[in-house]
């Protein structure tokens, strides 16, 4: 029987980037058959029925598309390969449903015990739930509202994918969950298109789908790597671990995995990192903890816990400043005629619903800017062998929030106008101070502008937005007195600081940078050349 790629969204054209299994290999339910990567994510392919796989249709590189054939397996009748252990048994409290037909789908009406999971939520972590909004016995619609949950940077509502009755709320307020965990089990009312239960498979959680349905796909951001780079030998773990697998710069195949079929888990990641840490080093380089100060002796003291979103910021800022080899180069932009145009358009973009202020022109310019010097929209591969040029311009931007600094990110900004960027700017600015950015909005940032605004300051040197090489940071708009050769006059000056990793680009590159961006805001009209 023939397995294909399932619906797939808008997703067009997808690579093959990693193939799971060997003809003759025997696969359970839901096991990962092939990775594909489209411009924006990676998915597993999950075996929709236990079998033995026959013949690999496919191979590393090739582009598919949605009903296209991947491998034939040969199913196996009992739901599970010769030789493997039954995975797990539907509920006993189930209510009976009529056998499946012979083509495996449901033909008659019920209900069938489901658990709905923890969706995956990106890099998000200490995700805990801040609200259940259904109790047992309840009644509930497809897209009702379960659980919201919350993590450092966002909240997120898991809503109802099957009608049908709450048999159980596995969480309450203030616990604490994780990609998987199970948040409620509902009695979903079955109908004749819904598929026939599969055995619950005990693929690791990094693994399995959002909620337990056949030919799910698993989804992670968007993956940095360049096909070229991409490893060919077999490394068997999903998306969300090779995701924190990149994030800390770990190799995958020098990683020994301990789950099925010795698939790769976050615990394996996390354990390699730990030895790693653990392993002697050189004397004399590594860096000394900062001692436990007792600051009651000197006088009375409150301990306030930092907020999740600012304890996160202090360790992501932490690792870029170790990492990273900051330079920073100030210069001050006349942008005396750039607020002028400004000022003109005020009534047409308040016509227009629009608060227009200088974010969006900055942006604009900084879009053609990098353009023009593309090493600025790159980053480095973990092994500072090779640069890595990105064909997007997806621009993130410092939000000041309650719980500290946030950064959602504009995507495909060379495409919008200033009055489009306005409106996306001001969109993410509000959903960030109320903590309702989506774990996409906050990822896969090619370039960083921190603004201080009217905040105040002459300047300062922002960290980089690692893995992103370089960011821009905006101070004060002033007005001055500047010399033009005959007499002093006033002119409105934008002092900025360009930080950057040095080992990506060096002082000259930078002075070009900086001198290109200052041109296309002292002058906007250089855009349209």
């Amino acid at each position: 029987m023939d397995v294909t790629i399932p619906d797939i969204g808008d997703a067009e054209d997808v690579e093959v980037i990693e193939i799971c299994v060997d003809p003759g290999d025997a696969v359970a339910t839901n096991d990962a058959l092939i990775v594909i990567e489209s411009d924006k994510a990676s998915m597993e392919v999950p075996a929709p029925f236990a079998g033995t796989v026959d013949e690999i249709l496919v191979a590393l590189g090739d582009v598919v598309n949605a009903g296209d054939a991947i491998l034939r397996m040969e199913e196996i009748s009992n739901g599970e390969p010769d030789g493997m252990e039954a995975k797990a048994t539907p509920p006993a409290e189930a209510e009976p449903v009529e056998s499946p037909s012979a083509d495996g789908a449901q033909r008659a009406t019920g209900t069938e015990r489901v658990e709905i999971r923890l969706p995956d939520v990106g890099e998000a972590e200490n995700v805990s739930v801040i609200e259940v909004a259904v109790s047992e016995g309840q009644a509930v619609a497809v897209d009702d509202l379960l659980v919201v949950v919350e993590s450092e940077k966002a909240s997120m509502e898991i809503p109802s994918p099957f009608a049908g009755r709450i048999v159980e709320v596995a969480v309450g307020e203030g616990d604490d969950v994780e990609e998987a965990s199970v948040l409620v089990v509902l009695d979903a009312e079955r109908t004749a298109d819904l598929p026939a239960t599969a055995p619950e498979s005990t693929t690791p959680p990094e693994a399995r789908p959002a909620e337990p349905v056949p030919a799910a796909l698993t989804t992670a951001e968007s993956i940095e790597t360049p096909p070229e780079t991409l490893t060919t030998t077999k490394v068997y773990a999903g998306p969300a671990v090779r995701r924190l697998a990149r994030e800390l710069g770990v190799d995958l195949g020098t990683v020994n995995g301990s789950g099925a079929r010795g698939r790769i888990v976050k615990d394996d990641v996390k354990s390699f990192v730990k030895r790693t840490l653990a392993s002697p080093t050189v004397p004399g380089l590594a860096i000394a903890p900062m001692e436990a100060v007792d600051f009651s002796r000197f006088g009375e003291i409150e301990v306030v816990p930092l907020s999740r979103i600012r304890a996160r910021g202090a360790v992501n800022l932490h690792r870029s400043w170790q990492h990273v080899v900051h330079v920073t180069q100030h210069d001050d932009f006349d942008v005396t005629d750039l607020e002028a145009f400004r000022a003109s358009l005020k009534d047409e973009a308040a016509a227009k619903g629009v608060r227009l202020t200088p974010l969006p022109l900055i942006m604009k310019a900084c879009v053609r800017a990098l353009e023009r010097h593309p090493q600025f929209n790159a980053s480095l591969d973990p092994g500072v062998k090779s640069l890595i040029f990105k064909r997007y311009h997806h621009i993130g931007f410092a939000v000041d929030t309650e719980d500290g600094l946030v950064v959602p990110v504009v995507r495909d900004a060379g495409g919008k106008g200033v009055y489009e960027l306005a409106v996306e700017i001001a969109r993410l600015s509000e959903a960030a101070r109320s903590k309702k950015l989506k774990p996409d909005e906050m990822q896969g940032g090619s370039f960083t502008i921190s603004s201080l605004g009217a905040i105040g300051g002459t300047g300062f040197t922002p960290i980089v937005n690692a893995p992103e090489v370089a960011i821009l940071g905006v101070a004060r708009l002033d007005t001055r007195p500047v010399w033009d050769g005959a007499a002093f006059v006033p002119r409105k000056m934008l002092p900025v600081s360009l930080s950057y990793d040095h080992r990506a680009i060096n002082g000259a590159e930078a002075g070009r940078f900086i001198v290109d961006l200052g041109k296309l805001l002292s002058d906007f009209r250089r855009l349209a050349l």
